[in-house]
């Protein structure tokens, strides 16, 4: 049984799904040091540029390679800019499932990036790679993550208590912990019929090939 996943690219009418690659280090610097990235997410701050190249070089093979998850490039199909950043991780083989998570770049905000991005990934992982579940999980407070899911089919599925970190800004300029709740969502193949052609009827891409 196969538990690693493919050096994999994924491609929608606007958008590519690749390996990370070092030349992406200074736009990930920049994606990573967005202030609602660093309130949603557990990356360090400030996050210099040795980070995005250790993550690219390092922690992304070595998820890859251990079978955790893998992390993709998001980028767009005609200018090769950095959307941003496609993750899988807690992958479970026996299961056939695993998390989900996304990061967009502030100036890509808007557009329904994450939306493709993410419904792309998921008709891979059911279509190709034989998944039978994609988890989400979502911070309380965090409506823009919440539609992402809900676009793409996800069925909020509960409440985890107090099991999310965020941060917050503190009067002196630096970040606070704030602990909130999870919201998980769960995405199984049947939740995607009719998804893709909603998406569409919106303007946003429903065409996906990989390869």
């Amino acid at each position: 049984m196969t538990t690693t996943f493919p050096d994999i690219s994924i491609n929608t009418d606007r958008l590519v799904l690749r390996a990370l690659e070092e030349a992406d280090a200074p736009a990930l610097t920049e994606m990573m040091n967005d202030e609602l990235v660093a309130a949603w997410t557990a990356v360090p701050q400030p996050f210099n540029e040795e980070a995005a190249r250790t993550w690219i070089t390092e922690y992304a093979p070595a998820e890859r390679a251990a079978g955790r998850g893998i992390d993709l490039a998001v980028t767009e199909f005609l200018t090769q800019r950095l959307v941003g950043v496609i993750q899988l991780g807690k992958t479970n083989w026996r299961v056939r499932s695993t998390e989900l998570s996304y990061i967009i770049a502030p100036w890509a905000r808007g557009e329904g990036y994450a939306s493709e991005a993410a419904l792309a990934t998921a008709q891979w992982l059911f279509g190709d790679q034989g998944f039978e579940r994609v988890e989400l999980r979502t911070a309380a407070d965090n409506a823009a993550a919440q539609q992402v899911a809900q676009k793409i089919g996800c069925i909020s599925e509960g409440v985890l208590r107090g099991a999310c970190i965020a941060r917050t800004r503190t009067e002196g300029g630096g970040w606070a912990d704030l602990r909130t709740d999870f919201i998980v969502w769960g995405l199984l193949p049947e939740d995607l019929e009719g998804v893709a052609d909603q998406m569409a009827e919106a303007g946003y891409s429903s065409f996906t090939d990989w390869s």
